[in-house]
C-alpha cells in the first residue's frame, strides 16, 4: 500500500425531500448571498428548482442566476458566471444539476475568488489554486461524483482543449442528495450515469499497487453494487431503491477513497477528454466505447 493523505470535507444531506435544506445548510457555511448555476429546464420539471427557491426564500437569502451549462462544460459560461458573481457581490455558488454544472460552479468560485487570474491558467498548471469560494450541490444526475471530488473538468471552447483539475479547493462544502430528483432521467442520461461511476471505480481497481485489501474491497463492493443496480435505473429511473444505491455509488467512486493506497492504473478518461474535446460526444459515452 502506497502512502497517502485523505481529506474529504463536504458533508452529505442524503434522501428525499433533503433540497428543502439548502437555505439553512447555506447560512451554516456562511453564504449570504448565492448565484445558483443550471443547465437546461430539467430542474424545474423535476421540482428541484422549486425546492431550492422556497428554501432559499425560507432563509431569507437573496440569489441570482446562471442557466444554461452544456454538456463537456465551456469557459465561456464560467467567464459569464464570474462576471455575474462579481457584479452581483455573491459569496456562495449552487449547483442544481449533474457534473457539468458541478464543476462549472467550482471553476466560477475559483474566479470570484482570485480576480487577477485567468480561470484557464488554473487548468494548464501555470497557476495553483489558492483560494476559493464556497460551493453547494444539489445533485441531479448520479455520474460524476463531482459533488465530493476534488476534481473538474473545463473545456477551453476557442481551442478545443478539455483538461482536468485537481485541487482541495474543489472539494463542495455540501452535497444535497435525493434520488427523487434523478427520476426523470432519460435512459440515455442513465446509462451514460452508471458507466462513468463504473469507469472511475475501474481506473482505480486496476493499478499495479499489491497489498492494499481494504480498498480494493471497497472498489469491488462499489462495483458490485452498481452491477447489481445499474440495470434497474436504466430500466426505470424511478426506481429510488436502486437509484439510491447508484446515486452513493457514484459518490464513493470518485471522492476518492476507492483508490486510497494505490494508483490510477488505466488512462480512459484522459483519452475520453480528447474525444470530447474535438467531437463533443457525451461523456459517459465516449468512455464506454474506449473502455
Amino acid at each position: 500500500m502506497n502512502n497517502f493523505t485523505f481529506y474529504a470535507p463536504t458533508m452529505f444531506a442524503f434522501g428525499q425531500g433533503e433540497a428543502s435544506r439548502v437555505g439553512a445548510l447555506v447560512r451554516q457555511f456562511g453564504g449570504s448571498k448565492v448565484l445558483l448555476v443550471a443547465g437546461g429546464g430539467s430542474v424545474k420539471k423535476n421540482g428541484a428548482y422549486d425546492a431550492v427557491a422556497a428554501s432559499l426564500k425560507e432563509a431569507g437569502l437573496p440569489w441570482c442566476e446562471l442557466w444554461g451549462v452544456q454538456a463537456n462544460p465551456r469557459s465561456g459560461k464560467v467567464y459569464e458566471g464570474i462576471e455575474l458573481a462579481r457584479k452581483e457581490g455573491v459569496d456562495f455558488l449552487l449547483a442544481i444539476g449533474g457534473g457539468s454544472v458541478i464543476d462549472t460552479a467550482k471553476a466560477i468560485a475559483h474566479g470570484k475568488a482570485s480576480p487577477e487570474i485567468d480561470i484557464w491558467d488554473f487548468w494548464l498548471g501555470k497557476k495553483k489554486v489558492e483560494k476559493s469560494t464556497p460551493v453547494g450541490v444539489i445533485l441531479t444526475i448520479p455520474a460524476s461524483g463531482s459533488e465530493t471530488s476534488d476534481s473538474a473538468v473545463l473545456t477551453d471552447e476557442t481551442i478545443l482543449q478539455k483538461r482536468g483539475l485537481n485541487t482541495e479547493f474543489n472539494r463542495p462544502a455540501f452535497a444535497i442528495m435525493d434520488p427523487s430528483l434523478a427520476a426523470t432521467l432519460s435512459r440515455r442520461q442513465v446509462a451514460c450515469g452508471v458507466t462513468d461511476i463504473m469507469m472511475h471505480t475501474l481506473e482505480r481497481y486496476f493499478n499495479p499497487i499489491q497489498g492494499n485489501e481494504t480498498t480494493m474491497q471497497l472498489a469491488e463492493a462499489v462495483l458490485r453494487v452498481v452491477i447489481a443496480n445499474g440495470p434497474a435505473v436504466i430500466a426505470d429511473a424511478g426506481n429510488l431503491d436502486a437509484m439510491s444505491e447508484i446515486m452513493w455509488c457514484g459518490s464513493l467512486s470518485h471522492n476518492g477513497l476507492t483508490g486510497l493506497g494505490g494508483a490510477k492504473g488505466l488512462s480512459v478518461h484522459p483519452v475520453s477528454f480528447a474525444l470530447s474535446e474535438k467531437y463533443d460526444i457525451i461523456h459517459g459515452e465516449a468512455l464506454s466505447a474506449l473502455w
